[in-house]
């Protein structure tokens, strides 16, 4: 596997659930991205903000490609409209 850089935080949410399905939206984006601190937001809810929350962690040098699906996923270019199947 060739070195990407340090990892990176791009985005933080409060609620994992949230967390790991942007991370798979970055994955299937082709942006290599970890979950961290899920485990301990889970087991303890109201630390969630003092720890800062769920974060999603990018290598450095795919920081700009996982914003854009990022943006792209808070404008909804993903989303399903009710009458229509996901292709498989």
């Amino acid at each position: 596997m060739e070195y990407e850089g340090d990892f990176v935080t791009v985005a933080q949410y409060l609620d994992p659930t949230d967390a790991h399905i942007m991370r798979s939206c970055l994955e299937a984006a082709g942006v290599p991205a970890i979950v961290a601190d899920a485990n301990m937001v889970q087991m303890h809810s109201l630390l969630s903000i003092a720890v800062g929350g769920v974060r999603i962690r990018v290598p450095e040098n795919c920081v700009t490609e996982a914003k854009e699906v990022i943006e792209a996923f808070n404008r909804g270019d993903f989303a399903l409209q009710d009458d229509e199947m996901p292709s498989s």
